[in-house]
């Protein structure tokens, strides 16, 4: 069966949540807005409007939270540098279809919660998505109560986001359907990493 895969959010990792919202509120001239607990990953995050149909994510570990049993995603259990995009996380409305094609190590779908959202969201066992995560996390909602519905409007909008991975022609050919993302562009680079451009009422601002 075909699936369909959109942009969905970009993930800002850090060591502490304070941290990540300090960096991004600094770069985009805007404060963010409350999030909520992750119970089963131990994490908890802040959230940020990209427009009608994107949005950013600042997530961290919860350190009132009771620790998982399992790796936590991002890479978080291991995570020691400063806030920076790490992730980004594709939409789709057919996750086992999307896995199916997808390349090994993409995860397992997991059924999340939080308040009245639910989802379900491949998680790789060891936390980590291949291509040093510059392949993105794959993630199906099950509500109509989306993250980006429920966030004011700042006037902030994604212009671009630039993938960068040394193998970049080899994510491509292992998932091709990244090739068609609109805003998403998948390039040669000497390490991974991810730039996205954002408008701003003030201009564009740069987070990596």
């Amino acid at each position: 069966m075909r699936f369909s895969l959109t942009l969905d959010h970009l993930a800002v990792v850090c060591r502490t949540i304070e941290e990540g919202m300090s960096y991004v509120e600094a770069v985009l001239g805007v404060r963010m807005s409350p999030g909520g607990q992750h119970t089963a990953m131990g994490t908890h995050n802040m959230l940020l409007s990209l427009g009608p149909n994107a949005y950013l994510e600042v997530i961290a570990i919860d350190p009132d939270a009771r620790p998982p049993e399992h790796r936590r995603w991002f890479g978080l259990d291991h995570y020691n540098g400063p806030p920076r995009i790490t992730n980004w996380i594709c939409a789709t409305d057919h996750l086992e279809d999307a896995l199916d094609a997808a390349p090994p190590g993409t995860g397992a779908p997991l059924e999340l919660s939080r308040g009245d959202m639910t989802w379900r969201m491949a998680v790789p066992e060891d936390g980590y998505l291949p291509f040093d995560a510059a392949m993105p996390a794959l993630i199906e909602w099950d509500t109509d109560q989306h993250p980006n519905r429920l966030l004011p409007d700042h006037g902030l909008r994604l212009s671009r986001l630039d993938v960068f991975h040394p193998n970049a022609g080899d994510l491509i050919n292992a998932f091709p359907v990244l090739h068609n993302l609109d805003l998403v562009a998948v390039r040669e680079g000497p390490e991974k990493r991810l730039i996205a451009s954002i408008s701003t009422p003030e201009g564009t601002r740069v987070l990596a």
